[in-house]
């Protein structure tokens, strides 16, 4: 549980079912983790594409008379959270347009990191946008392309494209699947079990999406690859010139649900295994190991396992939480953590604590944790995180805080162990958190926790411009 990273989006899309919109529903319901701030479907019945978008939770925006409104054999759907662009209805996927070619839908997971510098070309030509989110630039550069199909203009526009998109697309008669040449989110290519839907394809950013609707995971889409869905089947393409393959590492310290299987590795087992790294590295003596729940638990029960210090649930978390409730005018210390996570006095009191949590961002989180363990009882308060300290934000579709803001960025692991009041503190190192994976890097992206950008570009104060480094046009 962080202080707090914005979770991220999450694109659904299903081709060729009777069922379209309502599996895409369900694969969106599957994958709410990725983003609770707004929700929308957009369905193809052949005649024309069909829309809903709303703010709000994926079971709040759809209700059975919306769902039977979606008709048609193709969907394609997404959840947000703000990366760029402001939490507007206005901002909230798929979007859909009208350009010369008739109507087109799009969902994006990513940020473009030259998505400003696009925009304001775009401007000067004579666009005129809608939205403040950078996925409107990509359906600009559609429409103004001068090619003469759909795919030409689609590759044209992603080859202009800087940074991380997974990018749904849909027709009146086709559905395209688009990941960046260095693959930077997850997206996968699933295929329906059952011999009736046989036919029928489903792309989403997860797997925990294809388990919940029973279709079979069949590969990722690979990066800088171009998947369309149509009359004729699926057909793939590699436009791109290769580039450095940047898996986002977060992912999975953090963002995937852990039962989904993520760039060929389940998640559950990789949180395991960074515990377990961590307390290789760092172990001290204690009488429980408790974790940060809900996305600290895996690591804490491999933490558990490798030092066999007991697994206790010190903390237990409210799971019905929204995302607005009313605050008491009388002052309650802690309160927003507090409605979250409840220390257990039973379990803690007078015992030597060693808390594990995925990642300290700006520390403040960390630190209200840690009093409330300790007004619990606990004697001593060890922390544990299983990842590396965060010192870099993220421009590839994570909103991170700025780097002033990092609590890392500028202090010393003993000075965040003493604004945190822990009694000892301890990160994974970077080199532990790829043990898992036989200790190579290479293909990962871990700019958050090493400054090392695959694309670059400067933060001046609100100003980010892209500098040095083009692996598409330097391959």
């Amino acid at each position: 549980m962080q202080d707090k990273f914005h979770e991220e989006c999450a694109v659904m899309g299903v081709y060729g079912h009777p069922e379209a919109a309502n599996m895409v529903y369900l694969g969106l319901y599957a994958l709410q983790h990725r983003g609770q701030e707004s929700s929308g479907i957009v369905s193809s019945d052949g005649k024309g594409l069909i829309s809903h978008r709303q703010m709000g939770l994926v079971a709040d925006v759809f209700k059975e008379d919306v769902i039977k409104r979606l008709e048609g054999p193709h969907a394609i759907g997404h959840n947000r959270y703000s990366t760029t662009g402001q939490s507007h209805l206005k901002n909230a996927q798929p979007f859909v347009v009208e350009y010369s070619q008739g109507p087109i839908a799009i969902s994006h997971n990513g940020n473009l990191v030259n998505g400003t510098l696009l925009r304001d070309e775009l401007e000067q030509a004579g666009s005129i946008f809608q939205s403040t989110s950078d996925t409107e630039v990509i359906i600009h550069l559609i429409a103004t392309s001068r090619e003469t199909t759909l795919m030409g203009r689609i590759i044209e526009a992603l080859a202009r494209a800087r940074g991380a998109y997974s990018l749904l697309f849909l027709t009146l008669d086709r559905m395209i699947a688009a990941r960046d040449p260095f693959g930077f989110r997850p997206l996968v290519l699933g295929k329906f079990k059952d011999a009736k839907n046989h036919g029928a394809h489903v792309v989403a950013s997860e797997t925990c999406a294809l388990d919940l609707i029973e279709a079979d995971y069949v590969r990722d889409v690979e990066p800088g690859e171009i998947i369309t869905f149509g009359a004729d089947g699926m057909e793939s393409l590699k436009p791109f010139p290769p580039a450095p393959h940047a898996k986002c590492i977060f992912e999975y310290i953090y963002f995937a649900r852990p039962d989904s299987n993520l760039f060929g590795h389940n998640v559950y087992q990789v949180r395991k295994a960074l515990g377990r790294q961590l307390a290789r590295e760092s172990g001290v003596e204690a009488d429980l190991v408790t974790p940060v729940p809900d996305s600290g638990v895996p690591a804490a029960i491999g933490y558990a396992e490798e030092s066999r210090i007991p697994l206790e649930f010190g903390l237990i978390r409210n799971h019905y939480v929204g995302r607005t409730f009313i605050e008491p005018s009388q002052s309650i210390r802690h309160f927003g953590v507090k409605i979250k996570l409840n220390a257990q006095k039973e379990v803690l009191n007078g015992k030597r604590v060693i808390v594990v949590d995925d990642s300290i961002v700006r520390g403040t989180t960390s630190r209200k944790i840690i009093r409330m363990l300790r007004d619990a009882g606990a004697k001593e308060v060890h922390m544990r995180i299983s990842s590396p300290a965060t010192i870099s934000p993220c421009y590839y579709g994570i909103d991170t805080p700025t780097r002033s803001e990092l609590i890392a960025s500028s202090n010393s692991v003993e000075e965040i162990r003493r604004f945190i009041d822990a009694d000892t503190l301890a990160y994974l190192s970077r080199e532990g958190m790829y043990t898992y994976f036989d200790g190579q890097k290479q293909g990962f992206c871990d700019a958050c926790f090493s400054g090392n950008y695959p694309v670059h570009f400067e933060d001046e104060g609100h100003t980010r411009q892209l500098h040095l480094f083009d692996a598409l046009e330097r391959s």
